[in-house]
């Protein structure tokens, strides 16, 4: 019964396009063999799986050791290019392929502790623990609920027309950019959630954050910006500049991907109404509905931490991300079977769909809501 009164209330709800097609015992066959997809995978996790992760740590690793080593050599051109390159990727696969997924619990079951999800720390300005409550949590739980998951406009851009328009907005187009180039710092900030304060948040918590916050950054930039510089004598200028061009490479990249993986066109957003009475097959729609692919080859996959199968993240974001590939066609059956969409696209589309909504949006009204489209 609570399916159905589930059902028909999203059925009746005009911000909710994708599934009003389906009954509500199609819903639930459908969360069904999102399930059977789920333990078929997470049951067949073995030593081909083991081999994958060392083979990703040794390459991260091994680039660090390199692009670290060349940057001592910065004087010469070749060699900070290299080393530059060689640190921005080491960077972008500690983030996205094993900070990421590690801290969302894929590897827990190898019972390593380099790759316990409880105590790993990356290599970032954000707290491991304050990042897994912002997004393990809010983001995964509430995914594109406006109101509920920060990532809708990270607290600055208005990325919904549900959300009220300020003035302030006309300017997202420019203050977007310093988003992406800073945008370590951004989800450093991002838990800190001013806008509870004085309401049901109290500023020692903010205190007790930014005290964590400080303690993090402060090891960061003296990594990066002092003592490795410093390493390099008559070089530090070269290193310094060096590790400053890695940062951005990484930050640039990361904010394309997760921007792509729920901003771009065809992607749904809900409020906050929408979630009462949610069922689990329900809650698997809302992130296929809210989420969106990147096609490219397996370089490419691994680089965005196979980020670019955001449905298939979205769906199971604590099965190992390597696998997202194999069962992306599965996933994508299903949708063809219950007449889903599917967002999927190149990472120029879906990016040059990402800034037409940032640009929408930073006008009052923005698009047509679902009920007048």
């Amino acid at each position: 019964m609570n399916a159905v009164v589930s059902m028909n209330r999203l059925q009746q709800t005009p911000t909710t396009r994708g599934w009003r097609h389906l009954s509500a015992e199609q819903v639930e066959a459908f969360g069904a063999e999102i399930d059977a997809i789920r333990e078929e995978v997470m049951s067949s996790l073995g030593e081909h799986d083991v081999r994958y992760i060392r083979r990703i740590l040794k390459t991260q690793r091994y680039s660090e050791i390199a692009g670290r080593g060349l940057l001592f050599l910065g004087f010469l051109p070749p060699a900070w290019l290299a080393g530059t390159a060689l640190l921005s990727l080491s960077k972008i696969l500690e983030n996205m392929e094993i900070g990421h997924n590690v801290m969302h619990g894929q590897w827990d079951w190898l019972k390593d502790p380099a790759l316990n999800s409880a105590t790993y720390e990356w290599d970032n300005t954000c707290p491991s623990a304050q990042w897994k409550h912002s997004h393990n949590y809010m983001h995964h739980t509430f995914t594109n609920v406006v109101g509920k998951d920060r990532d809708v406009g990270y607290g600055i851009l208005r990325m919904s027309e549900e959300q009220p328009w300020h003035p302030v907005y006309l300017l997202q187009p420019a203050y977007n950019w310093i988003l992406a180039g800073l945008f370590q710092w951004g989800v450093a900030l991002h838990d800190l959630e001013f806008e509870r304060l004085g309401k049901d948040k109290s500023w020692a918590e903010v205190r007790q954050q930014l005290r964590e916050i400080w303690k993090k950054s402060r090891r960061q930039v003296l990594k990066d910006y002092l003592l490795f510089p410093a390493l390099a004598g008559p070089g530090f200028l070269f290193t310094l500049a060096g590790n400053a061009t890695a940062n951005l490479v990484r930050n640039l990249w990361a904010y394309a991907v997760i921007f792509c993986g729920h901003f771009t066109d065809g992607v749904e957003m809900f409020t906050e109404d929408q979630l009462d009475g949610e069922s689990r097959a329900e809650w698997y729609l809302r992130q296929l509905l809210g989420s969106s692919n990147l096609e490219g080859g397996r370089a490419f996959h691994i680089l965005t931490g196979h980020l670019s199968h955001q449905i298939e993240h979205h769906l199971f974001p604590d099965m190992p991300a390597h696998r997202y590939a194999e069962i992306g066609p599965r996933v994508q059956a299903l949708c063809e079977k219950y007449d889903l969409p599917y967002n999927t696209g190149s990472l120029p589309r879906q990016f040059g769909t990402v800034m037409k909504r940032i640009l929408r949006m930073a006008l009052p009204g923005g698009r047509k809501t679902a009920a007048t489209a």
